[in-house]
């Protein structure tokens, strides 16, 4: 199936909000409300906190990122790393980088705003590079950034459900030669792994360079090198920060170029957007998270590009760990439990018109925000996302600031007649948007003194 999360959400208005499938001998349970999806992994937490064993993760040596590894010891320990080094206070303290590297991103857009893709991608690897290692991204060719970006698209194009199910039944696939036909998995498999040491050792050598000269900066791994005043485990480090990178990369490049997208199709939100903007910030200067109460519109369009393009469709598969009864329906052990979060966040009776860019949706009728979220984009249980709070952070940085200096629209031809634009999004894993044009000009001279200026005085 191209995009599998369309064809069960159907099964799921034909079925019900819990669907059994199976394929090639595995059983799926795939989960199509968020209610369901509460009441099994948020309160039943012990049985669904499980991994199914993916031949793709060792093949392509990624078992080691937290997102994979099996419910048990180890999980915990990398889980509790996480907490320490990411929890919603200890990220609070990074947020004036990040408004540092949005304002970057500004820049680079006003350079060369046609190369948009690439200046998001460098926006949300340095980012994360410089929470988790306390590095600053060379901005053309940084050879850490090349390998990971590698690594990412080689076990992207393997990370999907019905590939690992197929591989776990015919297992003779990944030992058929590269140069056999079907003997790409072999191939990439190779060049995976020995990226993959690249990526846990490299940076976090850097770091260590860093502490013994005395001029290393805050950053995960620093912190937890210290926390242990030197007897942390090192191999638990390089692999907590790798999981880190690799997965705050592909969900911040891929919601901000959501983002970009939508504001081409919808202008008359981004318009409004920018009213609020202008109103409360005004125009001698840029937007920063004390702000960020008095922005709710500008939260409304945070919230709803995490919800009408869900970055992760089907978010990682869960695995049961013993067999269970959901309203009399019998789920067995050792199920691969989905959760398809492109219908929750598709769901009529929570969402109407689900397939608009709507940010009032999550709006009282007085402006103000929503109580609580009916949609969970960072997944639920003991396996939502650990990196959320720095993730949520980089977005939002990133999308005032654009809001605040640029009027993104469609491109013109030569006839200056509009382009119009056919949105189109990539399957796997992650969906992202595929490449489209579009105009990204600065709204006004003082927009565009205002970036110059930041960006020299940082």
């Amino acid at each position: 199936m191209a995009a599998p999360w369309l064809s069960y959400e159907q099964w799921g208005k034909q079925y019900g909000d819990l669907v059994h499938s199976s394929a090639f001998g595995q059983d799926f349970v795939i989960i199509n409300s968020a209610k369901v999806a509460h009441e099994l992994l948020d309160q039943r937490s012990t049985i669904y906190s499980d991994r199914p064993s993916v031949l793709t993760n060792k093949l392509f040596c990624a078992e080691f990122n937290l997102a994979f590894l099996p419910y048990g010891d180890k999980w915990r320990h990398h889980r509790k790393m996480f907490n320490v080094a990411l929890n919603k206070r200890v990220v609070r303290q990074y947020k004036t980088m990040q408004l540092q590297k949005a304002h970057e991103l500004l820049e680079n857009l006003m350079n060369t705003p046609k190369e948009y893709a690439k200046h998001i991608k460098t926006v949300s690897v340095a980012a994360i590079m410089a929470v988790t290692y306390g590095y600053d991204v060379v901005r053309n060719n940084d050879p850490f950034v090349t390998t990971i970006e590698r690594f990412l698209d080689l076990f992207l194009f393997v990370l999907t459900p019905e590939r690992a199910a197929l591989l776990g039944t015919f297992p003779f696939l990944a030992r058929i030669p590269s140069w056999l036909p079907g003997g790409r998995y072999k191939k990439r498999a190779a060049e995976c792994r020995a990226l993959a040491v690249n990526v846990l050792n490299d940076p976090v050598t850097y770091v260590k360079d860093k502490m013994a000269a005395g001029t290393a900066r805050k950053s995960l791994v620093y912190d937890l090198f210290k926390k242990e005043n030197g007897k942390a485990d090192e191999e638990a480090v390089k692999e907590v920060a790798a999981a880190v990178l690799l997965g705050g990369m592909e969900t911040t490049s891929s919601t901000l170029l959501i983002f970009l997208l939508a504001m081409v199709l919808n202008p008359n939100v981004q318009g409004r957007a920018q009213d609020e903007i202008d109103r409360v910030v005004g125009s001698e200067r840029l937007p920063n998270f004390d702000d960020r109460p008095n922005l709710p519109y500008v939260e409304g369009v945070y919230l709803e590009t995490l919800r009408w393009r869900p970055v992760a469709p089907l978010g990682l598969p869960h695995m049961t760990s013993t067999s269970d009864i959901y309203e009399g329906m019998y789920i067995p052990k050792g199920a691969i439990v989905l959760l398809n979060l492109w219908a929750m966040a598709h769901d009529e009776k929570r969402f109407p018109e689900p397939l608009a860019f709507k940010p009032e949706r999550h709006l009282a009728p007085n402006g103000t925000l929503t109580e609580g979220i009916s949609y969970h984009p960072f997944s639920f249980g003991r396996r939502i996302c650990p990196g959320m709070h720095m993730v949520e952070q980089t977005v939002w940085a990133a999308i005032v600031s654009v809001l605040a200096t640029f009027r993104i629209a469609k491109a013109k031809n030569e006839f200056r007649e509009e382009i119009d634009v056919n949105p189109e999004f990539t399957n796997g894993l992650s969906s992202v948007p595929k490449p489209f044009v579009c105009s990204i000009v600065a709204r006004s001279h003082s927009a565009e003194r205002i970036v110059v200026g930041k960006n020299r005085d940082e």
